[in-house]
């Protein structure tokens, strides 16, 4: 009996020794589990940080504005492609090469127009070529572009003019020393270039207000120069500078560039904070010598025309109110110099809010408002009309009927995209003169300079519809109807105070 009790005590002792070391097993085994685990989730966590820096590197700090009409043309233009992504590639492989071409046609009926003198129906056709051809990285640091226009009107009631017509002109043609990391990178790691151009150049800059291309228009601003760029869009600061002359177009000869006039500037972005803000502080000055001025803007021939040194310092900010949908564009511009015998003392303000919502659609609603200052016609030999320099005026009006000068101007739109690549906008607007006693520029309605009939100018609506047709094809149609104000009524006489504008226009891409 007390055998078979001491086997029984050495057969307990057994299980709790094999049950112990069991139990250390396992704990021993799951903490080590655990502890692989635990690296498992380090190094996804890691795989997941590294994919959120290679995404935030490959867009970097540029933060597109979401403002109405802003979007500016890209350098190269968007019609271009590098040739070995085109359908050329089957022919070569070459991979230093940009090449584009495009032909647009729009048919406008435009019912009277207040920027013509007569209330006629007018229907003219407008035609636009291009041609594009860049050597990008072949001779690094040397790099050559060439971008030539041919641009025309027919079927128009009205004699040809050159903001439809210039024929056959290379509008950019210019070499490049481009150094892809001179001045290293940034802390994403994206290289910072030094672009330095010289020759003809075309290009857009800010919100487009002050330099642009006029997409829209059927000629293009050009102007003849020096232009240095540091940084490019990805980084967290950009620098443009430039000292230009403008190029004078003429509808029936080569142009040429206008020996009176020098163009400077310097535009800095600084997007370190770019989920929040983009400043944009810039600085021009335009010079212009009367004695050597033989042309205006249109091509016409003057005598006579002033002294002017016009500088202009402003400052841009926009951005995005984290994920709310809420965007934001605003800036402020103060002009001050010298105009013939009289001072010039001008400014500007824009501010736009925007909503985005998170539909399938992504509307975008927003209100707009804008300032440029008009004269007061004073005594003081103080010219207070603001200088639109070589700016975009269709943001203003759809019609084409407000420039970047004396206007108050309230928007309303609504943007939305009910199908891919199919772009639907509207809006309506309210504008007032900024001075009563000052021009309606854009119009061919004489100056009130007493004031008599006030302020109201008048109120649009618009609608556009944007669609591709083929990969290489893409459609535009649009309207917009005016109603003039108090203003217009009382200085147009029998004309009626209406007038409606309709478009059709194809692009077609060659690339």
């Amino acid at each position: 009996m007390i055998k078979n009790n001491r086997l029984i005590r050495l057969l307990i002792a057994g299980s709790i020794t094999l049950t112990a070391a069991g139990l250390a097993h396992a704990t021993e085994e799951s903490a080590q589990d655990l502890d692989q685990g635990a690296r498992i989730k380090a190094r996804q966590a890691e795989i997941a940080a590294e994919a959120a820096r290679a995404k935030k590197a490959e867009k970097g700090y540029w933060v597109a504005p979401r403002a109405y009409g802003t979007t500016r043309e890209s350098e190269p233009p968007k019609f271009t492609k590098p040739i070995n992504q085109t359908w050329l590639k089957d022919y070569t492989d070459i991979d230093w090469l940009d090449i584009g071409a495009d032909y647009r046609f729009r048919y406008e009926n435009r019912e009277n127009d207040f920027r013509r003198s007569i209330n006629v129906t007018d229907e003219p056709f407008l035609l636009r070529s291009r041609v594009y051809l860049a050597v990008r990285n072949k001779f690094d640091p040397f790099r050559f572009t060439m971008e030539i226009e041919d641009a025309r009107r027919n079927h128009s009631h009205f004699t040809r003019d050159n903001r439809d017509v210039d024929l056959a002109e290379p509008i950019q043609f210019y070499g490049e020393l481009f150094f892809k990391d001179g001045l290293g990178q940034d802390d994403l790691g994206n290289d910072r270039p030094i672009s330095i151009k010289a020759g003809r150049m075309a290009f857009e800059q800010l919100d487009r207000r002050l330099i642009a291309r006029n997409e829209w228009r059927n000629t293009t601003n050009t102007f003849q120069g020096v232009r240095a760029t540091f940084g490019q869009h990805k980084n967290d600061w950009e620098l443009d500078l430039f000292a230009l002359q403008p190029i004078v177009r003429f509808t029936e000869q080569l142009n040429q560039r206008d020996k009176g006039q020098w163009f400077y500037g310097a535009v800095f972005d600084w997007r370190k904070w770019s989920d929040v803000v983009t400043l944009s502080p810039s600085y021009f000055y335009l010079k212009q010598d009367g004695d050597e001025v033989k042309y205006n803007s249109s091509g016409t021939r003057v005598n006579n025309a002033n002294d002017r040194e016009i500088h202009t310092a402003g400052l841009r900010g926009y951005g995005l109110i984290g994920k709310t949908g809420l965007d934001y564009d605003i800036s402020y511009y103060r002009q001050w110099g010298e105009d013939g015998a009289s001072d010039h003392k001008a400014y500007s303000h824009i501010t736009e809010f925007g909503y985005t919502a998170d539909l399938a659609w992504k509307p975008r609603f927003s209100i707009n408002y804008g300032v440029a200052s008009g004269d007061k016609n004073s005594s003081t030999g103080t010219m207070e009309r603001f200088d639109r320099l070589f700016g975009f005026a269709r943001p203003w009006s759809s019609n084409d009927y407000i420039q970047m000068e004396n206007v108050n101007a309230t928007k309303i739109r609504a943007e939305f995209s009910p199908f891919t690549g199919v772009n639907i906008d509207t809006g309506y607007s309210w504008y007032k003169l900024d001075s009563a006693t000052d021009r309606w520029g854009a119009s061919s309605i004489s100056r009130d300079r007493l004031g008599h009939y006030g302020r109201d100018l008048g109120e649009e609506y618009d609608i556009r519809v944007r669609f591709p047709l083929h990969k290489h094809v893409a459609a535009n149609i649009g309207y917009a109807y005016f109603k003039g104000g108090e203003y217009v009524k009382g200085n147009i006489g029998d004309r009626k105070d209406t007038s409606n504008f309709f478009y059709v226009e194809l692009t077609v891409s060659a690339f």
